[in-house]
């Protein structure tokens, strides 16, 4: 970090001060990966959402996790669901992040996809896919956080979409390495 923008130490502030878009400008210094979860209700719809709160949790047995707002419309979908996939989006595929964050009455209208494990829509040609068992949620203020053990997978060697900072990006190799 050069002297331009490292931080003081006597600069930090009490987290109860700030504004939530304050907040929200904070924890969007951490880049993260751009991913669609999605799953199928006992009714057959397919349903879908963007995310990019999912982490890997353990290697054995193999969990991930991911946080859904409790004001999700979705929410009781998840709960309900026995199973979910993880469809991690490469760097050109914005357009599909931005398709399934918005409010539709079908997300999946023109997507490719296909099923996986318990019947799971499954992205075609994303990064990654993770169709994991939905093993518990966790209490996580206003978000609940969903515990999944990967029952299926694949993934590949494109780029990755990125998100930071309100905007998305791609990946780039440090120019050190």
């Amino acid at each position: 970090m050069n002297a331009a923008t490292a931080l003081n130490p006597a600069d930090l502030l009490d987290a109860h001060t700030l504004e939530v878009r304050d907040l929200r400008n904070l924890l969007g210094q951490f880049a993260t990966g751009v991913t669609v979860i999605t799953t199928r209700t006992a009714d057959g719809r397919n349903i879908g959402m963007t995310a990019n709160s999912f982490s890997s949790v353990s290697l054995d047995p193999p969990l991930v996790l991911w946080s859904l707002a409790r004001s999700a419309p979705s929410l009781g979908d998840f709960l309900d669901a026995s199973h979910f996939a993880i469809n991690v989006l490469g760097a050109d595929q914005h357009g599909l992040s931005s398709q399934f964050a918005r409010p539709a009455s079908d997300k999946f209208a023109g997507v490719s996809f296909s099923e996986g494990k318990a019947g799971m829509p499954v992205l075609d040609d994303v990064v990654a896919v993770l169709v994991c068992r939905n093993v518990t949620q966790y209490e996580g203020g206003d978000h609940l956080i969903f515990l999944g053990q990967i029952e299926q997978c694949r993934h590949s060697d494109a780029e990755p979409l990125v998100f930071h900072a309100g905007r998305y990006r791609v990946a780039a190799q440090h120019p050190a390495l």
